[in-house]
């Protein structure tokens, strides 16, 4: 059973705002991972375009296009659905890796699997 791990209160994440960044071991590798709230619900994905695995925010924290609407790769312009990950335009090669949120109680919490482990200090 995938184990919940909380990482940020729920008024942290705000319609269509910033992002909630968080670190994870994604198949033995140090990722940098982010959360948003789309439509009402939290998501959560790897920072890496599949296009290019390079960070995609433009601005620390910043994924989301002017109008709240889709996910963008600054660097080359990849659009993704926020609410699922797919690639929906530009230089895509799949859709995003996502990662499972739940929310209770008014704490995020991501859920890891067997290829996403929390960092060990």
């Amino acid at each position: 059973m995938p184990k919940p791990i909380a990482f940020c209160h729920s008024a942290d994440l705000q319609e269509g705002g910033l992002a909630v960044p968080f670190d994870v071991l994604y198949a033995g590798q140090t990722c940098r991972a982010f959360a948003v709230r789309f439509e009402g619900q939290v998501h959560a994905y790897l920072n890496r375009c599949s296009h290019i695995a390079m960070e995609m925010d433009y601005q620390p924290d910043r994924f989301f296009d002017p109008d709240g609407r889709w996910l963008l790769c600054a660097t080359h312009g990849a659009t993704y659905a926020p609410d699922t990950g797919d690639c929906v335009g530009g230089p895509c090669r799949g859709g995003l890796v996502k990662i499972t949120l739940s929310e209770m109680d008014g704490v995020v919490h991501w859920h890891t699997a067997s290829n996403l482990q929390p960092l060990e200090f």
